[in-house]
């Protein structure tokens, strides 16, 4: 029976428009787009929805926000024809990306009000989220906070890696032992990308080469009989701070060209029937494979061109996507090396050029030094990279062949330059003959790129002075500094909300996009009232971090203690062990009676050893045995180590952070970002005059920097004359027993012979001075921990700090590469305005 005519158009209900529901921002169209994510995308009704499948649900509702405003933006660059740059980096320490994402589309406090009624807890959804397995330590953070400042200061740029499936390790400890586990971050998926299965690229491996005739006449080689995987790209948008700019991150995960061969499959021998999609699978499933063995020094290569091959064959096609010819590419094209892990680009497209586009070589050189730049990120010439002449041949024969006519050219240039000068050919060549044959990819880098740059004032004078002293003598045009910069966005208005609010009350709301507006904030520090509101916020944020130790089965930590921390890759030249040592001479003389000098103190660490890094696990053993002896009821001192340091780890802890140790050897870090996070949170710094350091001490004052320690100069002339460790143990009675403590078990009862090499070394070698500094370091801490005693006079300077510490926004840096290096200017993107469903939602 029929239930009478349709209604007539004016009776329907009102239309919800589906786009509406995928873009709009009011708090109606975000329920609504919550609500169907739960049911339809993860098949859920309210009731059984799980924790993942709410903050799934949620992660896709606000990336339907991001989707259009990214289609956008590349029509808009793409229109525009603008010039774009290419970021290629081995990491990209991202973090997780939901609370980000909402707080550079404005929309955080919405979704926080959002989720309250709808019952959710908005910061355990966040908690759902892991961090994304992609980076280890400062150069992949560094990457990410670039990502950030290009889409929000409307720079056109993608950044390219690896999606490694396994990132680089989750760190657990047991025993006091750093044990490695998978890190699985992608294994419930991750909602803020899109694979691109359409846009995949065949890269070649070994084989060999062979010349022919082409039918014009020139000698030409091709690469043949090689070895093929498949990168398939896997996009994730990076969102511009208050504007509508989304640029991408693209990602690169390698397949195989045969996922199974069923014939063998059907003979029974199942191992080889799926044996070459596993073994191409390998080259994305983990961030740098230990590298001790040989296997995993070929592994390492093999990722380094996987990931620069797809990417230049994926950004020419984009270029020639509108250009008939190659004449602009130096025009459109920048490409960015950060550090040596992609300079085989160089190589890579020289490759691509001459041989499969047929260009002259002169021309085709030309193109590849205007398109590419090198930013150097070491000083230790161990950690330029050499690649052995021998695994370059076996895997990438024509690359080497590249690489020799490149090097025989620019050597001939030298040797006009300076004739009758052998030393000064050998230093520069791009091959290093002894004591093994080496390609030097830095040499390469720096060769093949119009622009060379370092991360810090200091870092970039001993690059010019000493490491590629030669270089710069040949190409002094070339090398600028660029000094690094952290994102304000993740890393104060994000970690630090009370304080970013204090900020905006007095300085209004536009220092997240313009970092030097803190400088208002100096003003306030003789304001008792903002003083006070100041340390209040800094107490709030040590109690969440002493929160956080106690639920993980960690000591009690006081919050009223001074918070001293020192959370970064565990390295020897970063010096953990030296702040080790020094804890155990306060705590000696604590039990011998001598006054304790000021305040209690929690001393914190956190970080990840390599694998592979003998020293560095064993320097995490230490830790954790002066834990256990330090660690006592009613002591002054509390010594913990926060297991796998991470973002969202960091993110937690900067904040609560009082005292900042920045202690590595004067001369070996380039710069450092977390002494400038911790700056801009109103952490005091620890530090000698290395890397970033120099200049964050001229910025926020000598009040706030506690300096230590032998200079850069000072370093150099102990090495020239001859360093004798043993010297300062002689000199120094508190040195030698706290020494032999070590040496002798006190701190590894389990395995009294533990320590032996760590301290023999230090005393036969110590390549990174510890024992030379340890004397003026244990001042200089006792100095800051009396400080501390002075709360209203330490809070003065910590506020001091913040406002010193606009210069270190990484929007500033990047301003200076798009001004410098790249050439490149802002693009502004408008999102196109929807329209509302006004029956149901009223604005949009």
């Amino acid at each position: 029976m029929s239930d009478g005519p349709p209604p007539s158009l004016s009776q329907r209900p009102p239309r919800i428009l589906v786009e509406d529901d995928r873009t709009g921002t009011s708090p109606a169209a975000l329920r609504r787009a919550y609500l169907d994510h739960l049911r339809f995308s993860r098949g859920r009704n309210g009731d059984g929805a799980t924790p993942l499948d709410q903050y799934t649900a949620w992660a896709l509702t606000v990336r339907d926000r991001v989707v259009g405003r990214w289609l956008e933006t590349q029509q808009v660059y793409r229109r525009g024809d603008v010039k774009r740059v290419y970021y290629l980096s081995a990491e990209f320490l991202l973090g997780r990306l939901f609370v980000s994402n909402l707080l550079n589309l404005g929309l955080l406090d919405v979704a926080r009000d959002l989720a309250r009624e709808l019952g959710l807890d908005f910061d355990a959804l966040a908690d759902e989220e892991p961090d994304a397995g992609l980076g280890n330590g400062g150069l992949g953070r560094l990457a990410a906070c670039f990502l950030d400042s290009m889409a929000t200061l409307g720079v056109p740029a993608i950044g390219y890696g690896i999606r490694y499936e396994y990132g680089i390790f989750e760190q657990a400890i047991r025993g006091g032992h750093q044990v490695e586990k998978a890190d699985e971050w992608l294994r419930f998926g991750n909602p803020w990308e899109l694979s691109r299965p359409d846009h995949a690229v065949r890269v070649q491996f070994f084989g060999r080469t062979q010349r022919y005739v082409d039918d014009s006449g020139a000698a030409r080689v091709r690469w043949i009989d090689t070895r093929d995987v498949m990168g398939v790209p896997y996009d994730t948008p990076i969102v511009g701070y208050g504007r509508d700019n989304v640029n991408s991150l693209r990602l690169w995960s390698a397949r195989s060209t045969s996922e199974f061969d069923f014939e063998l499959f059907n003979g029974g021998d199942y191992e080889r029937a799926v044996y070459d999609k596993t073994s191409s699978e390998t080259i994305s499933k983990v961030l740098y494979p230990n590298d001790s063995v040989q296997v995993g020094r070929e592994l390492r290569l093999r990722q380094q061109y996987f990931f620069v091959a797809c990417s230049i064959q994926d950004l020419l096609r984009r270029y020639r996507r509108t250009h008939a010819t190659w004449d602009q590419l130096g025009g459109k094209v920048a490409i960015q090396l950060n550090d040596t892990h992609p300079s085989i680009a160089i190589a890579e497209l020289m490759r691509v050029l001459v041989d499969v586009e047929g260009l002259p070589w002169e021309r085709a050189w030309t193109l590849t030094q205007q398109t590419f730049a090198y930013t150097n990120h070491t000083l230790m010439t161990e950690a330029l990279e050499r690649w052995s002449v021998d695994l370059f041949e076996r895997m990438l024969p024509r690359h080497l062949e590249i690489i020799y006519d490149i090097n025989t050219r620019f050597l001939r240039q030298v040797q006009i330059r300076y004739p009758n000068d052998p030393a000064r050919i050998r230093r520069m060549s791009l091959i290093e003959e002894t004591p093994s044959k080496n390609v030097r990819m830095a040499n390469l880098a720096v060769v093949g790129s119009h622009s060379v740059n370092g991360v810090s004032e200091l870092h970039t004078e001993l690059l010019k002075q000493d490491v590629l002293a030669d270089f710069a003598e040949l190409y002094p045009e070339r090398f600028n500094n660029k000094t690094n910069g952290v994102t304000p966005r993740r890393w104060l208005l994000q970690c630090n909300p009370r304080l970013a609010r204090l900020i905006t009350e007095v300085l209004g709301d536009g220092w997240p996009s313009d970092l030097a507006r803190l400088s208002g904030l100096a003003k306030h520090a003789d304001d008792a009232g903002f003083r006070a509101r100041f340390a209040e916020i800094k107490r709030d944020n040590k109690r969440r971090l002493a929160a956080h130790v106690a639920s993980r089965g960690g000591p009690a930590l006081d919050p009223s203690s001074l918070f001293d921390v020192q959370v970064k890759r565990i390295h020897e030249y970063k010096r953990q062990l030296l702040n080790v040592l020094a804890i155990i001479a306060l705590h000696l003389r604590y039990k011998r009676g001598a006054p304790v000098p000021g305040a209690r103190v929690s001393f914190l660490f956190g970080g990840k050893a390599a694998p592979g890094y003998v020293n560095a696990k064993k320097i995490i053993r230490l830790v954790h045995g002066v834990a256990e002896a330090v660690n006592e009821p009613g002591g002054p001192y509390v010594v913990h180590f926060l297991p796998n340091y991470r973002v969202s780890l960091a993110e937690l802890i900067i904040p609560a952070c009082e005292l900042s140790e920045q202690i590595s050897t004067a001369g070996t870090e380039a710069s450092g970002t977390g002494n400038m996070k911790f700056a801009l949170n109103g952490a005091l710094t620890l530090g000698t005059l290395d890397g970033a350091n120099i200049e964050i001490e001229a910025c926020v004052g000598a009040d706030a920097f506690f300096q230590f320690g032998l200079t850069a100069r000072e370093v150099a002339e102990h090495r020239a004359r001859g360093y004798r460790p043993r010297d300062f143990v002689e000199r120094d009675p508190e040195l030698a027993e706290v020494l032999e403590l070590v040496r002798r078990g006190l701190f590894s009862p389990d395995d009294p012979a533990s320590f032996h090499e760590l301290v023999d070394e230090l005393l036969t070698r110590d390549p990174y001075f510890v024992l030379a500094d340890f004397r003026a370091y244990v001042d200089a801490r006792l100095a800051a921990i009396a400080a501390y005693s002075g709360e209203e006079t330490w809070t003065r300077r910590a506020i001091l700090n913040v406002a010193g510490s606009g210069r270190f926004s990484s929007d500033r840096t990047i301003a200076e590469y798009a001004r410098d290096i790249w050439r490149t200017t802002p693009v502004d993107v408008e999102a196109p305005p929807y329209v509302s469903d006004a029956g149901r939602d009223g604005a949009s």
